[in-house]
Parts: structure tokens; C-alpha cells; sequence
């Protein structure tokens, strides 16, 4: 019997941004599933219901890969569908699974298994602040999170200032929301006032906000990104 095919479907940044996010195909595609592999199921079904899903939502099986079931399920058990020829659906909380998502792990095994991995068209809050940044798209880095350590996080962004500087590479971050302020005050302390940075808050909802500034810029503005989806980008 030949394997079903893994298929990453892309979830709205936003909910005033759903209906921007859905193409013909993901609609199509999602009336053709009724397995999934979910960060969140409650995000999941709300988002199911949102594109139109016409499959009765008590007839899904959903499987649940959050940072709480990862630890508790042998990831194994999410293929057993696949290893029958079912096609399966997988979903982060936000955004393309497998980008800045735990979902990595549920496709490098499926590439183990030999399933056929097809990505569909989606929101990136990533790749979306990198395009109206006005920085490099030619080389560019996701770093992640930075250190929590303040010591630690002063040093990785000299580092990652320097790194820019001398590659012509933008260097992209992102920071638990409630520590945005703190994030950004470290980087007008620590950068060049030359240096570029572009901050992608709330990317795609009503109140997006992504500006693009020197650091000497950027000391003269009174913003406020406490608890808000946001995403960083350096470029020198």
C-alpha cells in the first residue's frame, strides 16, 4: 500500500486576517482531509471552520504535537494514517508549520518514511516583515530567540551587528512578547546609531505596524510592543 501524502497548511497570523490567507486550493484541500497534526487544536478547528471546512469536525482525528504532548506521545503514532494511504494535514498554532515550529520534527520524519512532504501557500511573519523591511532578501538569517541572559544578549547582538556588517546579511530575531520592550531597549543601547532596524509588529492584522530606522532613529520614537507578535531585523 502506498503512503498518503503530508500536506503543511499554513494558519492565519490574525483573525482579521483569515480570509486574505485562504486560497482555492488550501480550501479544497482541508474538504479533503479528515486527519490532522496540530500544535493547537483549539486554533485548528477554529481555523478549520473559518476556511470552510464542510467535513463535520467531530469526524476528524486530530493529533496534538504542542510542547505539552511532545514530551508525554511517540511521535510514531501520528503516521500510522499515512503508512495507510491517508493524507494528512499539518498545522502550527500561526503560520507555516515547520518555520520557527516544532512541526520541523513531524516532517524530517516523514522524509524518513519516505512520505511524499507537500507545503502549501501561506503566511510567514517571517519571510512577510522581511519583505517590507527595505533590507537584504538576497542573504538573510533567522536567529531565533536571543539570549535571555542580559550579559549573553548584549554580546549575540554586537556579534550579530558585526555579522550583518561584514556580510551584507540581515540577521532576523524574534522575542517572547512580554520581553519586546526589554528586547528592543538592549538593541538601541547595544547598536551602532547607524545600524537599521526594522520592527514587524502584529504582521497582517488591523493595527500592523512595521517601520524601518537607524538606531539614532529609533531613539527618538515613543513605541510600545509589550505583549505583541513581533519581529526583529538588523541590517548594517
Amino acid at each position: 500500500m502506498a503512503n498518503g501524502i503530508l500536506y503543511l497548511i499554513p494558519v492565519p497570523l490574525s483573525d482579521d486576517a483569515a480570509f486574505q490567507s485562504f486560497t482555492p486550493y488550501l480550501v479544497e484541500t482541508i474538504n479533503a482531509l479528515d486527519e490532522y497534526i496540530v500544535e493547537n487544536e483549539k486554533t485548528a478547528r477554529k481555523f478549520l471552520k473559518l476556511a470552510g471546512l464542510k467535513i463535520p469536525q467531530s469526524e476528524l482525528k486530530i493529533h496534538d504535537y504542542g510542547k505539552h504532548a511532545r514530551d508525554k506521545g511517540n511521535i510514531n503514532d501520528f503516521f500510522e494514517g499515512l503508512k495507510q494511504g491517508k493524507n494528512v494535514g499539518l498545522m502550527s498554532e500561526a503560520g507555516c508549520p515547520g518555520v520557527a515550529d516544532p512541526g520541523a520534527s513531524v516532517v524530517a520524519r516523514a522524509h524518513q518514511l519516505g512520505i511524499k512532504v507537500v507545503p502549501l501557500v501561506g503566511p510567514s511573519s517571517i519571510l512577510l516583515a522581511l519583505m517590507a523591511s527595505g533590507f537584504s532578501g538576497q542573504k538573510f538569517a533567522f536567529q531565533g530567540y536571543l539570549p535571555i541572559d542580559k550579559n549573553e544578549r548584549t554580546k549575540k547582538i554586537k556579534d550579530l551587528e558585526l555579522q550583518s556588517m561584514r556580510e551584507k546579511q540581515t540577521q532576523i530575531f524574534i522575542e517572547t512578547p512580554f520581553r519586546n520592550n526589554h528586547l528592543l531597549e538592549d538593541l538601541l543601547k547595544t547598536c551602532k546609531a547607524n545600524t537599521q532596524l526594522c520592527v514587524a509588529c502584529n504582521v497582517t492584522s488591523a493595527d500592523e505596524s512595521i517601520r524601518s530606522l537607524t538606531i539614532a532613529e529609533w531613539k527618538k520614537q515613543k513605541v510600545d510592543y509589550h505583549k505583541k507578535p513581533t519581529i526583529f531585523l538588523l541590517y548594517v
